[in-house]
């Protein structure tokens, strides 16, 4: 499930395409893009699905949103629990991104100058500095960090 869903986000290997429609993450990719590079798109994010003569048109950019999406690094946790807003990794995700996050305070870590998502439409991600916009504006709970490193060493084990 996990490698289904990144997928959907970075595209397909063999067009290089994906589909925007089925990803917010490469939609608003998509619109940074846009933005940075000052181009008109009327038919980017128009819609749930669109017929293939709109979605040929959107090629060149799809591949665009996926070497960006390619080019990203990330890493796995593993946490085997059931997802939801009280589960675990629901409560590892909140705040690591709480952690993490620039919004609404001096930046600890600010994204670089050339990071794409400070063209990006969505003020939460523009000021945050995550290409993310839930829980960008709490609180971390420092006790999050033990959970997150018990985690860590469990997976540790396994391997």
């Amino acid at each position: 499930m996990l490698w289904t869903r990144l997928s959907q986000h970075k595209g397909r290997v063999s067009s290089g395409g994906g589909n925007h429609r089925g990803s917010i993450f490469r939609l608003i990719v998509g619109t940074a893009i846009l933005n940075r590079d000052n181009i008109d798109h009327p038919t980017w994010g128009q819609g749930n699905n669109a017929p293939k003569t709109i979605r040929t048109e959107e090629i060149s950019l799809e591949r665009q949103v996926s070497n960006v999406l390619g080019a990203m690094q990330f890493l796995c946790l593993s946490v085997p629990d059931a997802p939801g807003p009280n589960s675990l990794r629901g409560h590892i995700e909140r705040n690591a991104i709480a952690l993490l996050s620039n919004f609404g305070r001096e930046p600890l870590d600010p994204p670089s100058t050339a990071w794409l998502g400070r063209h990006c439409d969505r003020e939460r991600i523009c000021r945050s500095g995550l290409w993310n916009s839930n829980h960008v504006d709490e609180r971390h709970d420092p006790l999050f960090l033990r959970t997150l490193e018990q985690a860590i060493l469990a997976m540790e084990r396994e391997q």
